[in-house]
């Protein structure tokens, strides 16, 4: 009598769907599984706080559009195997220049200034990177003092209003309908961010730049180039926050940005960009700087004072990046 070999549908599906399962990467999902962990967490134990209510859910939009717009600079920078410090203090800088032209020459005069801050800081963070090789940490870390000092100096501490509803509305202040101002922004910015960073020759070269330099350089890329570029887009984008917090605030103020860069730097390695560069991962920033935002909104409403805010957001973001680490 000869042994049957055939096996039966069942135990021949068991290993496939186990073989399926072991292959599935969870990792590159953990911050879409931590996002819908907290967000139900809160929604039980908030929902009668206003946790649920659209003005809340918007509002975590809105504090979460400026730090979003940041990360998307950050991230390029990121992926290049850089690091930028200075953003925070060039949003604060880049929203007292905004109001103090636009209050002396007009919008158009005030946006361009703006936004020249980024450039002009951007520029020169990525020369002395590419040009002197001077580390990028040291460079942007003596940036942000300077940008910080600057902004401070200009104003005397004084905080600059902005009356000029124009600039207020577009940069901030008004809604779309139903939809926030500062939520179109974030949107535009993420949306332009992907499609540079996985649909472009420039995108790719930024990669691969943070993946290997020198087999980069090998390839025929011009990694001082890059590394220029992706501070430059940094300074910009980092201007462009400041602008929609002076925008929403209606004014301009040295303080504002204070300490986003470590929120910024936060929500693209919790995307899954590599803190040692070769990836990075646009959609992840967007969904790494809203769950900080979620956090930061759910702990107001529970309660807790800013010394405990602090603690749990810590723990949560270490959690989170532990679990994503690649093996």
């Amino acid at each position: 009598m000869s042994n049957s070999t055939t096996a039966s549908p069942t135990t021949e599906g068991v290993p496939l769907l186990a073989r399926r399962l072991s292959s599935l990467d969870w990792r590159r999902y953990i911050i879409y599984m931590a996002f819908a962990v907290v967000f139900l967490l809160f929604a039980v134990t908030l929902g009668n706080s206003g946790f649920l209510s659209q003005n809340n859910l918007l509002n975590i939009f809105r504090q979460t559009a400026t730090i979003s717009v940041i990360a998307v600079g950050m991230t390029f920078v990121i992926a290049c195997a850089e690091i930028d410090l200075s953003v925070g203090s060039v949003a604060g800088l880049s929203s007292v220049v905004s109001a103090m032209t636009i209050a002396s020459y007009g919008l158009i005069p005030g946006i361009i200034a703006g936004l020249a801050v980024g450039a002009v800081v951007g520029a020169t963070n990525g020369a002395l990177v590419s040009l002197l090789g001077i580390p990028s940490f040291l460079v942007t870390l003596g940036m942000l003092g300077i940008a910080f000092g600057v902004a401070q100096w200009i104003t005397a501490s004084a905080p600059q209003p902005i009356l000029d509803d124009t600039f207020n509305t577009i940069f901030g202040g008004g809604d779309i309908g139903p939809i926030p101002g500062l939520m179109i922004w974030m949107i535009l910015a993420v949306t332009v961010g992907a499609i540079v960073l996985n649909r472009t020759r420039f995108g790719r070269q930024v990669l691969a730049t943070g993946g290997n330099r020198t087999a980069a350089e090998f390839t025929g890329i011009n990694t001082r180039r890059i590394k220029f570029s992706v501070l430059l887009i940094s300074g910009v984008a980092a201007s462009l926050a400041g602008m929609l917090y002076a925008g929403r605030l209606q004014s301009g103020r040295f303080q504002w940005g204070a300490g986003d860069e470590l929120s910024a730097i936060a929500a693209v390695i919790l995307g899954g960009t590599s803190l040692f560069g070769g990836s990075g991962a646009i959609v992840g920033t967007l969904m790494g700087a809203l769950l900080i935002g979620l956090i930061n909104n759910g702990l107001i409403l529970a309660g807790l004072d800013s010394s405990q805010q602090q603690v749990i957001r810590g723990v949560i973001i270490i959690l989170a990046v532990a679990l994503a680490r690649k093996k």
